[in-house]
């Protein structure tokens, strides 16, 4: 592999970040448990700065590494908001640690490698530096999941997850090594090139095994059913704070991935891959929508939600085409919105002792504290996708690819569980707005202004992209060369 210095100076956000993470490991080595907030601030000051480096990057596409690393806008913009979002998490959990004593280093710094995981994924040119993203990202999770030690849940979560997702990576890997069999090479670019020509020749039976490998472990990432059965014991165990980056970030790099992998490496067996992600979106919503009903557990029914909304994001990936995957962007950036919003709000209530997780503890909500209500009510309808609310568009734009792409039975079949989701959504409402509190008293705010500040803006900015969601979609569509 050649090497030039041009390839060091594209990947300078990642660098940058890295160069933080060893800075801030060193730094938080000689803190104190009160000087923590020194270990929060430069975390997310990283993140930001990480953000304008990738902001003011003006170099056209083009790749890095021999096309190991691809710099274009679809990667900067997912980027973005990967990073947008953690940040947001920090902001987030820094009180509910701190409660429960777990407002360490450790958290920021394994976030923050999570992050840089997910950089490297989403800008994959090759199958190995998807491996190598996926994998940094998936380590730093399982050590995240298990950062509570004194929590048997959180330990049982863990090894759970560790398991199916070291079963998952295995997958994926042999997947990977069927198409590196079938075409001879690593590079996600030539075996779209390769692979077309394969399809008709002595190595198609090996590439159709190695596309179904590879479309399993993405389902496995993605937590698509019927490969989620990690999802909701990892979401119901981690501490919440914990959960909120697993049901945020990695989502917008799991789309990454997938389109990476389907359209830069596979594209040329789309007919296969695309019926394949049909009948996973199906299971998805069939199992995420029904299932959620029987919840009584908040953090647990946004579990089978997000296998839900993964089904949604299936349908624009199953469009194969530009604007389809356009439309499931725009979708992996409103469901994080959105379960940021609702997470944030889980946040706010817990407390040391009282982890705010039934469903019950939000009763007379509305009662307690308005806005903090009105917060969860558009993060809950929004998610449902009630009209004139981010969700509902997002939702629109996939349900229209998956019409275009010839899908119309799918389209049908995701509206009729859209509208079923809507009842364990509405549930939330209607606990917060027509049950009486179980405890009476003001709710106690947290004293920190910027984790209220920052969850109103996420609240308002839900109700704001639904009515003004022209800008963010044309942002998707140039970073997919599509006329908006």
């Amino acid at each position: 592999m050649n090497f030039n210095f041009h390839d060091v100076v594209l990947l300078l956000p990642e660098d940058f970040l890295l160069g933080a993470i060893c800075a801030i490991l060193l730094i938080d080595l000689f803190l104190r448990p009160a000087q923590r907030a020194i270990t929060h601030w430069l975390s997310i000051a990283a993140l930001l700065g990480t953000m304008a480096l990738i902001l003011a990057d003006a170099d056209p596409a083009t790749t890095a590494f021999n096309g190991a690393y691809i710099h274009d806008g679809i990667a900067a913009v997912l980027k973005l908001f990967i990073l947008g979002v953690t940040a947001a998490v920090f902001v987030y959990a820094r009180g509910y640690l701190r409660d429960r004593g777990l407002y360490i280093g450790e958290f920021y710094l394994l976030c923050l490698f999570g992050a840089l995981g997910m950089m490297l994924l989403v800008s994959a040119g090759n199958l190995v530096m998807v491996f190598l993203g996926l994998e940094l990202y998936a380590l730093s999770s399982y050590a995240l999941v298990a950062i509570n030690r004194d929590s048997g849940l959180s330990s049982e979560a863990a090894m759970k997850y560790f398991v199916l997702g070291a079963l998952a990576s295995g997958i994926l890997l042999y997947g990977m090594s069927m198409i590196y069999g079938a075409t001879g090479t690593l590079d996600l670019a030539r075996i779209h090139a390769v692979g077309i020509f394969a399809a008709g020749s002595s190595h198609q039976v090996l590439l159709a095994f190695g596309v179904v490998f590879l479309v399993v472990g993405i389902g496995f990432k993605f937590g698509a059913a019927p490969f989620h059965m990690w999802l909701p014991d990892v979401y119901e165990g981690s501490p919440t704070a914990v959960t909120l980056f697993i049901g945020s970030a990695p989502k917008i790099a799991a789309f990454g991935m997938a389109y990476r992998l389907l359209e830069g490496g596979l594209g040329g067996m789309e007919q296969h891959w695309s019926q394949m992600l049909a009948v996973l979106a199906v299971a998805s919503l069939a199992i995420g929508n029904i299932v959620a009903i029987a919840q009584t557990n908040l953090k647990r029914m946004l579990a089978y939600s997000t296998i839900s909304h993964v089904g949604f994001l299936l349908l624009g990936l199953a469009n194969g085409t530009p604007s389809g995957y356009a439309a499931a962007m725009f979708y992996a950036f409103a469901y994080a919105i959105m379960a940021t919003a609702a997470f944030g709000v889980i946040l706010l209530l817990a407390r040391t002792g009282f982890e705010a997780e039934e469903i019950d503890d939000f009763k007379g909500l509305n009662q307690r504290n308005p806005w903090y209500a009105f917060i969860m009510l558009l993060a809950m309808t929004s998610l449902a996708g009630i009209p004139p609310l981010f969700g509902f568009f997002a939702k629109l734009l996939v349900l229209k690819a998956a019409i275009d792409a010839g899908m119309l039975w799918l389209a049908i079949v995701a509206i009729v569980f859209a509208i079923i989701g809507m009842y364990y959504y509405l549930r939330v409402v209607k606990v917060m707005y027509f049950d009486a509190p179980l405890d009476k008293s003001p709710l106690r705010l947290p004293t920190d202004l910027v984790f209220r500040w920052v969850l109103s803006l996420n609240g308002v900015a839900l109700l704001a992209l639904g009515l003004f969601w022209g800008p963010l979609i044309a942002w998707c569509y140039r970073a997919f060369g599509v006329a908006s």
